[in-house]
Formats: structure tokens, C-alpha cells, sequence
């Protein structure tokens, strides 16, 4: 069995594509996605659209490891 080259642009294809669909699952059965933004935010993408800047609380239970910073708005194109 040979190793998968991580540095490769398949592999870095491949988990892009694996993320994407992960997300996508994730919002469709009525969960949040967190992730950093380009600005270095961590931002909560919510099933309906609503995106909200988030702080982590480590060491909190769960249900309560996030804090809501605030609303992030999108601009209009």
C-alpha cells in the first residue's frame, strides 16, 4: 500500500471537496458550522444564512462553548 502525498494538489483538492461537503451536510440538517475566516474571525454560519462572529470558551460544556459576539452584515452587491 503506497502513502498519500499530503503536499500533492489532488490530496489538497480532495480536502477541499471533503470539507465543502461536510459543511453542506452540516447546514442541511439544521446545524451551525464554525470556522476562521480571512480576517482571522471565528464566524458561526448558521442553516439560514445568519453568520455570527463567535468567541470559543474553552473548557465550557458544550451547549454553552460558544459566545456570540455579534452579527456579521454582507454587504451589498
Amino acid at each position: 500500500m503506497s502513502a498519500a502525498n499530503i503536499f500533492s494538489e489532488e490530496f489538497a483538492r480532495a480536502t477541499a471537496a471533503a470539507g465543502l461537503r461536510a459543511r453542506r451536510t452540516a447546514l442541511a440538517s439544521g446545524h451551525g458550522v464554525v470556522f476562521v475566516d480571512e480576517s482571522g474571525r471565528y464566524v458561526e454560519e448558521l442553516p439560514d444564512g445568519t453568520m455570527l462572529e463567535v468567541s470559543l470558551q474553552p473548557g465550557a460544556p458544550r451547549e454553552t462553548h460558544l459566545r456570540i459576539i455579534g452579527e456579521i452584515s454582507t454587504p451589498v452587491k
